[in-house]
């Protein structure tokens, strides 16, 4: 049986794990998007340093959860209070065990607790599929960004 997936929010002594996580799902889970594309992978990573990240946990708009299995981190997610889910990531080795899954319900419960409504994301192609099974919908046409496909989804959030 596999071991659940636990969520909590992250803090600053997280900021060198988040960066490697996002770093590792970037490079080896995301290939159906930056296509092994150096600068792709450049410009995608390059604002995902420990010191990029660090500031994010001063900013009361946003929230950043990481998510554990087997008590290793493995995922993490961000969401500002706007409604936008800004990323999840999972480490390649631990896709499709829940992991994403429980990060993003976290981020939406957070969201709620916000009072919105409605969240909205820009997913990537090896997103699509994961982000349609949480129930979000494409709205807009997709457009290019950064060498990537960017397309945009939105979801009715739960009323408390």
């Amino acid at each position: 049986m596999e071991a659940s997936v636990h969520t909590c929010k992250a803090t600053p002594a997280d900021a060198g794990i988040i960066s490697r996580i996002i770093e590792r799902s970037i490079r080896v889970g995301c290939v159906q998007d930056h296509r092994n594309n150096l600068r792709t992978v450049a410009n995608w990573t390059h604002n995902k340093t420990t010191d990029h990240i660090l500031p994010w946990f001063t900013d009361r708009r946003l929230y950043l959860n990481i998510g554990l299995l087997q008590d290793k981190p493995v995922g993490v997610a961000m969401a500002a209070s706007s409604g936008k889910v800004a990323f999840c990531y999972v480490l390649p080795e631990w896709f499709r065990r829940g992991v994403g899954q429980a990060l993003v319900r976290d981020l939406e419960g957070w969201l709620i607790e916000q009072g919105l409504r409605h969240s909205r994301l820009n997913s990537t192609r090896t997103g699509e599929a994961f982000y349609r099974r949480l129930g979000y919908q494409a709205y807009a046409q997709a457009f290019a960004v950064a060498g990537l496909y960017a397309i945009p989804m939105h979801k009715a959030l739960p009323e408390v």
